[in-house]
């Protein structure tokens, strides 16, 4: 008896996850594209400016000790 509670439970976990999955607005390739290019971009750009002041307060870092 309570494995046929848990079977109808399960048929409709899934069919509930699959009403879901039918009302999201999946992007097309377009979409995709351009959103893969803009995290891209941003990534590549923060990874930049973080190399960037890694390398100026390791270079005021040397400078200091030097002195020292």
């Amino acid at each position: 008896m309570a494995e046929k509670k848990k079977n109808r439970k399960i048929g409709r976990f899934f069919r509930s996850v699959t009403a879901e999955l039918k009302k999201v607005a999946w992007p097309n390739r377009k979409e995709v594209t351009t959103y893969t290019v803009v995290v891209l971009v941003t990534v590549l750009s923060v990874a930049l400016l973080i190399s960037v002041f890694d390398s100026v307060l390791s270079l005021i870092l040397s400078q200091t000790l030097k002195l020292q």
